[in-house]
């Protein structure tokens, strides 16, 4: 299911020519073979992660923290594929995408564990990104990266993301038609209305946070660059928080940044706002190929615990994992 289900009927008074339909039947098996990739790795390595997360509690610092409420929010994420995979397999075998026989509560259930999921990821990585940098460029703060603070923190978080990945489905549900309360037309003015203020809203909660990510890493690896006399433990933990950087960065890159820009060309062509042939058929062709992409971030998540698993955990008795990196 895409970000906003839309039926593929082209908008007005915009409609393109009739050689600019792509066949794109295959994503319903590609969908099933992925989603059922995802889920295994997903659970296997979330399911590890926070086990190991939690055996550490009376060491964790923030950055465990973050990570702890990441996986949370991947495992959101990971327990809705069965109900994807299922839906997917239904419509493999029917061919017909311009119907929705699931109901509405399993359309809002879906969309909102893929929210929480998608933009929990991003906001978490970009609390881990912040971390970092008041750890690396401003290490006498240590205030900020208290325990307590960082339980705050997450909180807000999480009521942020919550809020949004349920004003969404119900924004598309108030004018979504209550036989087909998961599909939207966008030759439907109302309903065009509906999907561009969403997609403003998917926009802005994903380029602002990117915003900041970009800033504290540059900052953090500007810093680490200075020519400086460190001990070997200092060496050790400036590699841990490059390769954290490194690893943080990769998923961010590799997730979300082809989805959305994928989804904002996706949008504007289906809705009839930029009508361009081309670039119409392309994002509708790899629209399938960026949303798994996106959706196996909850695969490679937990590895940025696995190989910085030195940097989630207090490096002194009663420290605030407040460490110079």
């Amino acid at each position: 299911m895409e970000l906003w289900n839309m039926t593929d009927v082209p908008a007005k008074p915009f409609s393109p020519p009739s050689n600019c339909t792509v066949d794109t039947s295959y994503r319903f098996t590609f969908y099933q073979v992925s989603y059922s990739v995802i889920f295994l790795l997903g659970l296997t390595t979330n399911s590890l992660a926070l086990r190991r997360l939690c055996l550490s509690l009376s060491t964790m610092n923030s950055t465990a923290i973050y990570m702890v409420s990441l996986s949370v929010a991947d495992m959101f994420f990971v327990i809705s594929l069965p109900l994807r995979i299922y839906y997917y397999h239904q419509k493999a075998k029917t061919g017909d995408s311009s119907s929705w026989s699931p109901g509405e509560a399993y359309c809002h259930l879906t969309f909102t564990l893929k929210y929480i999921s998608l933009y929990g990821g991003i906001f978490f990585l970009v609390c881990i990104a912040v971390d970092r940098y008041f750890a690396v460029v401003h290490p006498m703060a240590s205030t900020l990266r208290r325990l307590r603070v960082a339980q705050l923190v997450s909180g807000g978080i999480w009521c942020l993301v919550l809020g949004l990945s349920a004003s969404l489905p119900l924004l598309r549900s108030a004018a979504a038609h209550q036989h087909q309360p998961c599909l939207l037309d966008p030759s439907s003015k109302r309903h065009r209305t509906v999907i561009l203020a969403a997609l403003g809203l998917v926009l802005g909660s994903f380029l602002l946070p990117t915003v900041l990510l970009l800033y504290s890493y540059c900052r953090v690896l500007s810093v680490l660059r200075l020519p400086r006399h460190r001990s070997r433990s200092q060496r050790r933990s400036r590699q841990h928080t490059l390769t954290l950087i490194y690893w943080v960065l990769g998923v961010f890159l590799l997730c979300f940044v082809p989805y959305h820009i994928n989804l904002l060309g996706y949008t504007l062509t289906h809705v009839g706002l930029l009508p361009h042939c081309g670039l119409a058929k392309v994002t509708k062709s790899v629209h399938p190929v960026v949303l798994s992409l996106a959706s196996s971030n909850c695969c490679l998540n937990p590895l940025i615990y696995y190989f910085s698993s030195s940097l989630v955990h207090k490096e002194a008795p009663g420290g605030g994992g407040s460490g110079s990196q």
